[in-house]
């Protein structure tokens, strides 16, 4: 954690700042410059792609992300998945983070890195090339810190209506014995004022799922509201501040 502290206070010097720039660039033969839109597809062991999925609780981060990674050969790198690993593994974090999170509020800039910095040494141990952060960053200073340490080459902010974002946060589901990710809401809006109408058919799970369904114990509707409002006041990203990645 002190290492994760002396970053916050130091760009260039301190061995946390080292470690994540070791980690995020380790193995790449060469850097992708950015661009309008992805590169052509190749073999995917040739790939460094490090790119960053912004957007607020349930607008399909995970969903897009995780396809693409299995197309492009790089690990998928949530937070939230980070965070909720670390509250199952009755860890030095997890009483803290429980509050936090049974709360609707927001991890603090110092465990989310810290979390991070785990993840990404777990990674560099196992050999893995490239990334898409899901998630990350989610603050201006968490931004600021990950321009420090590596090059980004996409990034990709998605954006729903609250309603909908509300209907599907409370639609999601999970397989108690699997793990995969469900959503039961069926979700038909009506665009307005020049808007386009949105429909999601709802993403059911095989039968062998459905009796083992759970609802992740942040999915109320006064939680996400309350995710949903913190970060519109605090996390969203204005179009300069994404330009911190050269976008």
């Amino acid at each position: 954690m002190a290492a994760v502290a002396r970053l916050f206070r130091s760009s260039s010097s301190t061995s946390a700042t080292y470690f994540m720039r070791r980690s995020l660039s380790t193995a790449a033969a060469t850097e992708i410059k950015p661009q309008s839109c992805p590169p052509p597809r190749v073999d995917p062991k040739g790939r460094n792609v490090q790119w960053v999925f912004l957007g607020c609780p349930g607008v399909g981060k995970g969903t897009y992300a995780s396809r693409l990674t299995n197309l492009l050969g790089v690990p998928h790198i949530a937070t939230g998945d980070l965070v909720r690993d670390e509250l199952s593994s009755n860890g030095p974090l997890s009483k803290q983070l429980a509050e936090i999170v049974n709360q609707g509020k927001l991890v603090s800039d110092e465990i989310i890195i810290n979390l991070l910095s785990k993840r990404l040494e777990k990674g560099e141990t196992e050999g893995e090339v490239g990334f898409i952060l899901d998630g990350f960053p989610r603050t201006v200073r968490q931004a600021e810190i990950l321009d420090e340490v590596t090059h980004i080459d996409l990034v990709v902010n998605l954006k729903l209506p609250e309603n909908v974002l509300l209907e599907k946060c409370l639609g999601r589901r999970i397989c108690s014995q699997c793990g995969k990710n469900f959503n039961v809401a069926d979700i038909n809006v009506k665009g307005e004022n020049g808007n386009p109408d949105i429909s999601m058919a709802p993403l059911f799970p095989p039968s062998e799922c459905m009796s083992k369904l759970i609802t992740r114990s942040d999915d109320t509707e006064a939680i996400v509201k309350e995710r949903l409002r913190i970060y519109n006041e605090k996390v969203l990203l204005s179009p300069s501040e994404l330009n911190l990645f050269g976008g």
